[in-house]
């Protein structure tokens, strides 16, 4: 079934994150980044129509050298988002970096941005490094905020540590996902799982708010630690040929079935004689979990699809649990159905370059892309796209498959 899209230009605005805050109002981070491109760094507010028009409803400009927002997660309910901001770079070279912001989006027929708050989380010392993941919890509770060997569990509502620090002696992190009892990081090697301190998993507000640090200026020595309770390695898949270098980019659980995670891995194969670059491709894998309240955790490798020669840059799971997104470095975007991990969608040439920022909205209808070609696609998925609908189109061809052989047969 083919699905409608349009491509909106923002000019002047590279697009690095994304998050909906509605179903039809998306929050935009962009801009030229920390260069001096003379290209301003802001947070943009946009209101997307049925007919995938797009309107900015408002705006707000980051202070003169500051990053652009490189990472964000949204809270529906209150409106609020959490987004990853470097300082300015003299701030940084004095160990100041305020690099997890929150901010409210007030209004109904005058929006406004407002910063509620900011936490430093990037251990002082690399001006480069930044904020490249802001995950949110399913109960708003905590936001996971990781840069490129260090990942904080924070307090929501106050962005205060509710745990240690996780430091990561190997790759890199890429990506984080939140349950009721674990968290897992996606880092380039591995996945990590930790349990969460018995007073995050059974405590509820109350209890959590016992082990926040309340003064921002205290050393992070007083919170409990996170567990490491398990290290899935990359799995071996048979179509991936030895000496290929293989690397995880994305985890995420699914929605509603807390047992099911899915993963995305990024392949480099052996380079071929006189060729210039090594190919590329990428996989998603899909793991059925156990978590148990003790804190084990055990995982089976249920499936795996092969979905690009490219690598992936970016991935998201619709929250109806029935699609899976992603974005690819040749600038293609594609949606699998999450359930066989089937291709249900894909658009060549989405942007201009590779795509850095992928949302669904939170009926699962639309989904949006933006890249740093200064552009937004928005895609309108159709009603029976994936899921349940596909497998009941199925079981329909089969049984009029089925007529016209008995015909068939009856006339023979």
């Amino acid at each position: 079934m083919r699905a409608q899209h349009t491509t909106h230009a923002l000019p002047a605005f590279p697009v690095y994150s994304c998050a909906f805050i509605s179903d039809d109002l998306l929050v935009a981070g962009g801009g030229g980044g920390a260069s001096r491109s003379g290209v301003k760094n802001k947070l943009r507010l946009f209101r997307l129509s049925v007919k995938q028009q797009l309107e900015c409803l408002a705006e707000f400009e980051l202070d003169k050298d500051e990053d652009a927002p490189m990472s964000m997660a949204a809270h529906i309910e209150s409106r609020t988002i959490v987004c990853g901001i470097n300082s300015a770079t003299a701030k940084l070279e004095k160990g100041e970096n305020e690099n997890c912001r929150k901010f409210s989006i007030g209004g109904d027929d005058e929006f406004k941005f407002t910063l509620l708050g900011t936490r430093g989380t990037i251990s002082p010392g690399n001006t480069e490094d930044y904020q490249r993941l802001s995950v949110l919890s399913n109960d708003a509770q905590f936001v996971a905020v990781g840069s490129e060997h260090e990942l904080t569990l924070l307090s929501y509502e106050s962005l205060s540590p509710v745990a240690r620090p996780v430091h990561v002696s190997r790759g890199e992190i890429y990506d984080a996902t939140l349950s009721a009892t674990h968290l897992i990081l996606a880092t380039s090697v591995n996945l990590l799982v930790y349990a969460l301190p018995a007073a995050l998993r059974f405590g509820g507000k109350d209890n959590q708010e016992n082990a926040i640090i309340d003064n921002p200026h205290t050393p992070i020595d007083t919170p409990p630690e996170l567990k490491l309770v398990k290290t899935l390695d990359i799995p071996p898949i048979s179509t991936i040929p030895t000496g290929a270098t293989v690397t995880f980019r994305a985890a995420r659980l699914h929605p509603s079935e807390v047992d099911l995670v899915y993963s995305v891995i990024n392949v480099s194969l052996p380079r071929a004689p006189k060729a210039k670059t090594a190919k590329k491709q990428a996989y998603i894998l899909k793991w059925r979990v156990s978590a148990a309240d003790d804190g084990a955790f055990s995982a089976t490798l249920e499936g795996s699809r092969k979905i690009s020669e490219g690598s992936l840059t970016c991935f998201d799971v619709s929250p109806d649990g029935k699609l899976l997104a992603f974005g690819v470095s040749d600038y293609s975007l594609g949606i699998l159905d999450a359930n066989n991990l089937a291709p249900l969608l894909s658009i060549l040439k989405a942007h201009e370059f590779p795509i850095t920022a992928l949302r669904f909205n939170p009926s699962s209808r639309l989904l949006v892309s933006g890249g740093v070609d200064s552009s937004i696609r928005i895609v309108t998925i159709p009603e029976k796209f994936g899921g349940s609908s596909w497998s009941v189109t199925i079981l329909i061809m089969l049984a009029i498959l089925s007529v016209i052989l008995a015909v068939i047969m009856l006339k023979a």
